[in-house]
């Protein structure tokens, strides 16, 4: 039984479908009788999505998110073309009804204006129309190779990125500035030991109120067998866990709160943002919000997001798309399906290590500790045993500068493709508009009129079996 999603392309396409019995199935065929060259219409979401039945199609039936149409004396074809016309389009989107999903019912399909020309021009305009979207197809092929092309291209700038490739020269020629990623990480240790020594003497100083500091747990290294899994990195990097170039600040990695703690009832119209899987996703933060008021944030503090932390999805094929929280950005809070990361800036740089762990060398390590039974999901533990990379301060800064640099084409060449894309759809439509205006291909005086035709089919009409109906029904126009 197939379904909207089995539409598309002007194609029917047999997966992801639902099998049913064959008592069923021959119930739902004396219902629908979907034929050769019936017009499948998608109805219901998705709607005006069409394809045209094959003699070479496999038996099936429909769910009624999908109307069957069987022209008598039209073009198949004809008739699929102009559903997916502008001025349908726009009649089906101006006549949809709903609410969670909107779907245009049998009556406004049956009401729907069909321009009718002579059968000899409806076969040329069809004609016509194949040839030029051949074309076009062929266009917008080559353009999505090229995007597909350049998303390989990103990852394997990332690739090389983070296997030192990127900055092999600069290396050669500063050896002075390299500092050893063993060495960083000692001054980053050392700092952490004094500044929770600070921390226990302020707490002595003040009389010791409230909790004493805890004191740090060491991370545990990379085990023999993790190491081996992972790309060798240049002499003078290594290998750490997320926890070692952390902020000092408490909660400097955690994940949003339990559905419990953040409900649906508790989002206002103004107050503290909340963060979604959307912002990160589209790397906007300041669009089509939703709040919470001040006390809820108070009382959410150990998931709150400030400036500069970076944000991570918890879900996905692999997780982990990453972006970072906007400078000057007020503080928010995060909701269930996104994680913060808050690096210690002083020995991190930021925009490095969001290129990091949107590569597959992080992305990989993600989808293999996702867990979870109706969704995947990470989690702040989990999340602290995949392995970054370290390197001097003074390198990250440099990779920080060619990625940028060379991402930069790539985001600006993607804009380019995007926006041909969009005027080959554009051009699509307006072949659309053309062919069922009468502007597509001439018209013969030899044809027979549309008149003629459309008192043949209303003389052959009574005889006929055709209908239009919904799928799983017995409704006829």
């Amino acid at each position: 039984m197939l379904s909207a999603v089995n539409i598309n392309d002007n194609k029917i396409i047999f997966s992801d479908y639902r099998l049913i019995k064959e008592d069923s199935f021959l119930l739902e065929d004396r219902r629908t009788r979907i034929t050769p060259n019936d017009v499948l219409l998608t109805i219901v979401g998705a709607i005006g999505r069409t394809a045209v039945v094959s003699k070479a199609t496999p038996k099936f039936t429909l769910q009624r998110s999908v109307a069957v149409i069987s022209p008598l004396l039209i073009d198949s074809k004809f008739l699929m073309y102009q559903f997916e016309s502008p001025r349908i389009a726009l009649h089906f989107k101006k006549n949809a009804r709903g609410t969670a999903q909107k779907g245009v019912y049998l009556k406004t399909l049956g009401n729907t204006e069909i321009w009718l020309p002579p059968l000899n021009e409806q076969h040329r305009i069809v004609a016509k129309i194949e040839e030029l979207f051949s074309d076009l197809d062929k266009g917008i092929e080559s353009l999505k190779t090229a995007q597909a092309q350049l998303k390989v291209y990103r990852q394997a700038l990332l690739k090389h990125a983070f296997e030192g490739k990127l900055t092999a020269q600069w290396r050669a020629d500063n050896p002075d500035k390299l500092e050893t990623a063993d060495a960083l990480l000692k001054r980053i240790q050392k700092e952490r030991e004094q500044r929770y020594q600070q921390q226990v003497a302020e707490w002595g100083a003040a009389g010791q109120k409230g909790r004493k500091p805890k004191a740090l747990s060491p991370v545990p290294p990379l085990t023999v067998e993790e190491s081996i899994e992972l790309p060798k990195l240049p002499q003078g990097w290594r290998w750490i866990r997320p926890e070692e170039i952390a902020s000092q600040e408490p909660y400097s990695i955690g994940i949003g709160p339990f559905g419990s703690n953040l409900k649906v009832s508790d989002y206002r119209d103004s107050g503290v943002p909340l963060v979604f899987v959307k912002n990160i996703t589209r790397s906007n933060f300041s669009a089509d919000l939703k709040f919470i008021d001040r006390d809820k944030y108070e009382e959410l503090y150990a998931h709150a997001v400030q400036a500069l932390d970076l944000l991570i999805t918890k879900m996905g094929d692999p997780p982990g798309d990453c972006e970072i929280y906007p400078a000057g950005a007020p503080n928010a809070v995060l909701t269930a399906d996104c994680l913060k990361y808050r690096l210690w800036d002083k020995f991190a740089n930021r925009q490095m290590y969001k290129h990091c762990i949107n590569s597959n060398l992080v992305k990989r390590q993600l989808g293999l500790i996702t867990r979870g039974v109706a969704q995947k999901k990470i989690s702040v533990e989990r999340f602290k045993t995949i392995a970054l990379p370290l390197m001097a301060v003074a390198e990250q800064q440099v990779l920080v500068e060619i990625l940028d640099s060379k991402l930069s084409e790539a985001d600006q060449l993607d804009k380019t493709l995007d926006t041909a894309l969009r005027q080959a759809e554009a051009l699509r439509q307006s072949i659309l508009k053309k062919a069922f205006s009468g502007q597509l291909v001439p018209q013969d005086p030899a044809d027979e009129p549309a008149s003629a035709l459309l008192a043949r089919i209303k003389a052959e009409r009574p005889q006929s079996s055709k209908k239009i109906h919904p799928a799983r029904t017995g409704a006829t126009r």
